[in-house]
């Protein structure tokens, strides 16, 4: 289920923001607002895998001698 969520985002933030008929007009979300949804869905990601979110590094001085 929190796919179709996402992909219910994606795809609003992809399509118009409005649209009327006989006329054909049409408007597109702001490049605001498509930023915004692109990072949620980023963020939302990043949780789900917090092990990859943060990477561990050994740090050896220079001339420590590593081992």
């Amino acid at each position: 289920m929190p796919n179709d969520f996402e992909q219910n985002i994606k795809d609003n933030a992809a399509g118009p923001k409005r649209a009327q008929g006989d006329a054909g007009s049409v408007e597109q979300h702001s490049l605001k607002d498509q930023i915004e949804a692109d990072r949620y869905l980023a963020s939302k990601q990043a949780s789900a895998n917090p092990a990859k979110a943060v990477r561990f590094t050994r740090l050896v001085p220079p001339g420590a001698g590593g081992g």
